[in-house]
């Protein structure tokens, strides 16, 4: 009988059925994607560490002289008989003369923080011997027992995920209640004649595990599809971001069945709780539900009303009335709106900021640039190859170093004084009464040392450095707009740094307010020291601590182009990374690689406002096109008291301009807020922001939202009206 009736009440309602279908659709849709994308994000995170680090866990240095007699395989294969140790290799990039490092690798890495320190023990090595590879372990949730602050970031993210899937199961049980409100008369008339409690439950979870079986498995599936085609976005948006490896899709069976699993426990949630109430009540109490959609306690819409006269005060009594079924559709449509535009003007704002402070302020600085890695100044020998490759109009090398400077109070500037002096600031005080103050050192090549020497006016010579003499007067400017002031006072002919202890005096050639034409963001409270190549080797090598990479600054000839600089990047890669290992970008093809990452970001989150979006809509659906037999009794009697068929239509209109309104106006003063928050806090002029504010893709997409929401009702409340609603006054059918 229950089989029968399943089937016959699924054929005859197939509005609220579809409702239903579609949500656990959408919803296992969403879940599916989620944690797909999760999965292949964090399988790229491994991947970067794999290939940047090594998939090494554990490590061990020993001295060679600790082996005795012991050659350094018998060494490699006492770790390897440790009953956890997978295998152990020696680095041998890492391992040097008198010295050998091992990589560990476990058969359970969970283990690994118990079992390094006994490992060492037995080879007589101290704690200090062994490390571990904490970032890759932290990535499997592997921390150590003893830091009391672990890395939780990743903990972070899955708490959120599984909010999110918490959030989705909501959409089905909604659905599910307001099926089930629906049938509480029928279900009155099946207890008066010996149905029991139990087979009223059966009846509901056999009909949601017919209806839902087939749409958790397409979401699924669906999802997968999804969250491959926004892997294959991000690497067609990011394929031309330099030192970035490609993304492969990866999925693993685990992710499906988890998948599945939890939509069909969601399913199975949402039904038996609406079922287990409903088989709660008496018959009696069953038969005399009106089905329908009333209000505990009357209230006024007074704006509603005040607008649209009875019309609106109807409206606004059913929504309050449906409140609680629509709150999915009023926080997905909300967050959707404001998800969407808070995030267009924030891409416009941050490449508002980019532009200034990185593509205008450096694009006359450089057109190429060429890092060499792991690789001295002193040591680059291609400096005059590289000016004669046709299309290179000037060349600087160049390396960067870090030291010291103390400055005493009488060696500031007038103008630092007069704001406070660089206590005020910046700057630590030592017990002679001097500033310590940082002293960054630029050291050129010497051709290119020389022709900054002509740049700022003074006699070339390889004798001295120039101070780039400058501090950033904080107190009347901000960092958007930065004003400077000199630093120091002019009178010294030479500059003290120093580096762990030991120092070195030097000559000052001059003290300048211009800095060389390189693509360097120098510290706000330091004082910049630029160098030739020459004093360097001959008095500051040993003294101050040098960058491991050095530098190359290329400006070409003529108009800088896409395809021009690309063959000269070309070539000069060709040229230097015979001998050194580089990494070469081109300012043209920066400011594409930043304007597609912006895209696709746009893109991609974009999506994800419009999944957003559907679970709303889709919740419109559910109640305006599953649940008409709810709302039939309601339109019968606004028509018993003299209602047109055109009023009630009046009076769906209203509704959903408040569903799709009111989100709306909620999201613009916020956004608007945001807007006006973000321009104050990175201190942009607010003019340079709406020329270029997202105007029209926000109202495009907002208007795209209002018309599904409006095309929700509409099909609902043709369907409706072409019921005869005086049907609706009389007893239900059982089907």
């Amino acid at each position: 009988m229950w089989k029968n009736y399943s089937k016959s009440y699924i054929k005859n309602n197939r509005a609220s059925s579809i409702s239903i279908m579609a949500a656990a659709f959408v919803a296992t849709l969403f879940l599916s994607l989620i944690c797909s994308t999760a999965y292949n994000f964090w399988a790229y995170d491994v991947e970067k560490i794999l290939l940047e680090e090594g998939g090494w866990q554990g490590r061990i240095a020993c001295e060679t002289s600790n082996f005795d007699d012991r050659s350094e395989d018998h060494f490699l294969s006492l770790i390897g008989q440790f009953a956890n140790v997978k295998k152990a290799v020696r680095n041998r990039e890492l391992s040097q003369k008198g010295k050998i490092v091992v990589d560990v690798y476990f058969k359970n890495p969970r283990t690994i923080y118990r079992d390094m320190p006994l490992i060492a023990a037995q080879l007589g090595l101290t704690g200090d011997s062994i490390r571990y590879h904490s970032l890759l372990l932290s990535r499997y949730f592997i921390h150590d027992p003893k830091d009391e602050n672990p890395p939780m970031l990743l903990a972070l993210y899955v708490a959120i995920l599984m909010i999110v899937a918490v959030s989705l199961m909501l959409i089905i049980r909604g659905s599910f209640e307001l099926s089930m409100n629906a049938r509480i008369h029928q279900f009155g008339i099946f207890s008066s004649i010996g149905a029991s409690p139990k087979q009223i439950r059966a009846c509901l979870l056999q009909e949601a595990m017919a209806l839902s079986i087939f749409p958790i498995l397409l979401g699924s599936m669906s999802g997968i599809f999804i969250s491959f085609c926004v892997i294959k976005a991000i690497n067609f948006f990011a394929a031309d971001v330099s030192g970035r490896h490609e993304a492969v899709f990866q999925y693993h069976p685990s992710i499906f069945v988890a998948t599945v699993f939890l939509s069909f426990l969601t399913v199975i949630f949402s039904a038996w709780i609406p079922a287990r109430k409903l088989s709660r009540m008496t018959p009696l109490e069953a038969i005399r539900n009106t089905s329908g959609f009333l209000l505990k306690k009357k209230k006024h819409s007074r704006f509603l009303s005040y607008i649209f006269g009875i019309k609106g005060e109807l409206a606004g009594n059913a929504l309050k009335a449906r409140k609680k079924h629509l709150r999915i559709s009023f926080v997905s449509l909300t967050l959707s709106f404001l998800g969407f535009s808070i995030m267009l003007c924030f891409t416009a704002l941050a490449d508002i900021s980019t532009g200034y402070t990185y593509f205008e302020r450096y694009q006359d600085a450089w057109d190429i640039m060429i890092t060499l890695k792991d690789t001295e100044i002193s040591d680059f020998g291609l400096t005059d190859e590289l000016q004669d490759i046709s299309g290179i109009r000037e060349t600087t090398v160049y390396q960067k170093a870090k030291a010291l400077t103390f400055l005493p109070k009488r060696s500031q500037s007038g103008a630092l004084l007069s704001l406070g002096g660089l206590g005020s600031i910046s700057g630590t005080l030592n017990e002679n009464g001097q500033f310590q103050v940082s002293a960054p050192i630029v050291v050129l090549d010497d051709k290119s040392f020389l022709n900054f020497c002509s740049q700022i006016g003074i006699t070339p010579s390889l004798d001295g450095a120039i101070v780039l003499n400058q501090i950033w007067d904080s107190i009347n400017s901000n960092f958007r707009y930065k004003k400077y002031i000199p630093f120091v006072k002019e009178d010294n002919s030479r500059t003290t740094l120093y580096k762990n202890e030991k120092s070195v005096k030097i000559p000052v050639l001059s003290y300048t307010q211009k800095s060389p034409m390189l693509r360097e963001e120098y510290d706000n409270y330091a004082l910049v020291h630029f160098i030739p190549l020459t004093m360097w080797n001959k008095t500051l090598r040993e003294v101050c601590e040098e960058e491991s990479n050095s530098y190359i600054r290329i400006l070409s000839n003529g108009a800088a182009n896409l395809s021009d600089l690309n063959g000269l990047e070309q070539k000069i890669a060709q040229l230097v990374s015979e001998q050194y290992v580089i990494e070469s970008e081109n300012r043209v093809q920066e400011r594409l690689s930043n304007d597609s990452l912006i895209q696709g970001m746009v893109m991609i989150f974009g999506a994800f406002c419009v999944l957003l979006a559907m679970i709303g809509i889709a919740n419109v659906f559910s109640n305006t096109l599953g649940f008409l037999q709810q709302r039939k009794r309601e339109f019968a009697r606004y028509m018993s008291i003299g209602l047109t068929p055109q009023e009630m239509r009046k009076i769906f209109c209203i509704e959903a301009f408040v569903i799709a309104g009111k989100p709306l106006l909620i999201t613009l003063p916020l956004t608007v807020l945001f807007v006006q928050f973000a321009v104050t806090a990175s201190y942009l002029d607010p003019m340079a922001f709406w020329p270029k504010a997202p105007v029209l893709p926000i109202l495009i997409f907002e208007a795209a939202i209002v018309l599904f929401v409006a095309l929700g009702f509409y099909i609902g409340g043709k369907r409706l009206l072409q019921c005869d609603l005086s049907e609706a006054l009389r007893n239900d059918a059982l089907v």
